[in-house]
């Protein structure tokens, strides 16, 4: 039974989610791909610094 599930999942139609710039998803759109887009960036930005400031405050839940 497990094996088919894998077969049924290759079988099926890919679809890619892209975290990145939206220009990878644009390439892959251009060659028939269907993507979806996530709208993703890094807590403060990335800044370690902040970030450790946040999280001293609470975070962000």
């Amino acid at each position: 039974m497990g094996c088919e599930k894998i077969l049924n999942l290759f079988r099926s139609e890919l679809v890619t989610v892209n975290v990145g710039p939206k220009l990878f998803a644009d390439a892959l759109e251009a060659q028939g791909f269907r993507t979806v887009q996530v709208d993703w960036k890094p807590i403060a930005n990335g800044d370690r610094e902040m970030r450790e400031i946040l999280d001293l405050l609470g975070g962000l839940d």
